[in-house]
Order: C-alpha cells, then sequence, then structure tokens
C-alpha cells in the first residue's frame, strides 16, 4: 500500500484555517481517498488533556513560556506516534490544524525562546516527522486581530495576544517560508475562500505527485 500524505495548516488566529481544512477534506474524500484531520495541541486523549490546560484552564493563565513549549512539545509526540504514523502508514491523508512550525513561530519567533533550543525540543517531539506541504494562510495580522475580537465569543490564551503578538506571528510564518520553500507555501487568505482552496487543492496535487 502506497504510503500516506501528511499536510500541515498554519496561520494566525483568525486566518480561516477551519474553512480551509474543510474544504480541502470534503473534496478529497470525494475522489475516494482516506483522509483523517487532527489538530494540534489535541488529537489524542492525552493531547486534548494538554490543549484544555494550554488553551482554557484558569490554571494556564500565569503558564510560563517554558513550560508553554514543553506541553505543546509532550501533545505533539504523543500524536505523531499514537495517530500521524499509523494512518500514514495505511496510506491515509492526514490534515493537521498547526504542527511544529507553530511552536517556532509562536513560542520561539513571538514570544522570544531561544530558537535552537525550541527547534531541538520540536526535533526530539517529532522523531523527523514532518509534513510533506505546509500551507500558511497569510493574512495582514490586523485583520486577523480584528476578525477574531469581533467575534463575539469568549478566546482562548493564545486569541486573547495583543496585536503586537500576532503581528509577530506573521513576520514568523514569512520568514520560515522563506528558510523552507519546498515544504512551507504562503496563501495569500485575505481573497475569497474559494480563491484560498484553489490554491490549496493545487498544493494538494503538486503533494500527490512529488510530495513521497
Amino acid at each position: 500500500m502506497p504510503a500516506g500524505i501528511f499536510i500541515s495548516f498554519e496561520g494566525s488566529e483568525g486566518c480561516g484555517k477551519s474553512t480551509q481544512i474543510g474544504l480541502l477534506r470534503e473534496r478529497v474524500l470525494a475522489t475516494g481517498q482516506s483522509v483523517e484531520v487532527l489538530r494540534e495541541p489535541g488529537g489524542t486523549e492525552v493531547g486534548e488533556e494538554i490543549r484544555h490546560l494550554l488553551q482554557h484552564a484558569k490554571a494556564g493563565h500565569g503558564m510560563m513560556p517554558e513550560a508553554e513549549l514543553l506541553l505543546f512539545a509532550a501533545s505533539r509526540a504523543q500524536i505523531v506516534r499514537e495517530k500521524i504514523r499509523p494512518l500514514l502508514e495505511a496510506g491515509c491523508l492526514v490534515i493537521l490544524d498547526r504542527f511544529l512550525d507553530s511552536t517556532t513561530v509562536y513560542q520561539g519567533m513571538a514570544r522570544g525562546l531561544d530558537l535552537p533550543s525550541v527547534r531541538a525540543i520540536n526535533a526530539f517531539a517529532t522523531g523527523g516527522t514532518l509534513p510533506h506541504r505546509t500551507i500558511v494562510l497569510d493574512m495582514d495580522a490586523s485583520v486577523a486581530w480584528n476578525r477574531i475580537h469581533a467575534s463575539g465569543r469568549e478566546l482562548d490564551r493564545m486569541e486573547s495576544q495583543p496585536l503586537e503578538f500576532f503581528e509577530k506571528v506573521r513576520q514568523g510564518y514569512q520568514e520560515l517560508a522563506a528558510q523552507e520553500p519546498q515544504r512551507i507555501h504562503l496563501v495569500d487568505a485575505a481573497r475569497s475562500p474559494e480563491e484560498v482552496h484553489a490554491d490549496v487543492w493545487n498544493l494538494w496535487l503538486e503533494a500527490q505527485t512529488h510530495g513521497v
């Protein structure tokens, strides 16, 4: 059986990841291909407990950046071994809502933690498992920030960050895309969902041909 393909979606809060993941999932399913959508942090029982602590639990509000980094890595180590690798071995398309690049950008570049240490922890957690394609939905930071704050719902810890943090996140993803152009692709997320999806679909087709 051919190995599966692993695609991750990245971007700041409010960039439209959920919409684009849903559109890709439905279109690929219509072709008869098996698809599994997972999220980070989360995706496993262990990961979902960590996600609650990171995003919603009152105890997490005073969390140090170093602790935050290690909790993300713990969730990642679990999902790679429990879910991602077996699914890829079974020939499935694995779509992941965030992966190691989020940690590099959010904890390393935006929070200012030592980047070599962040990369080393990421490498240990993933054990060499990387996406074939990473799609970064790129959007002006102020637009994404305003979209989140206009939603009317309760915001989690990351969504509640100031605009300056969102700007650092966007810049971080742009830097990563420049460093790894073969894997990481910026997609203009300011357009209509249909226009964005057209680019996402082309990247999926490219991954099928060249990604593995």
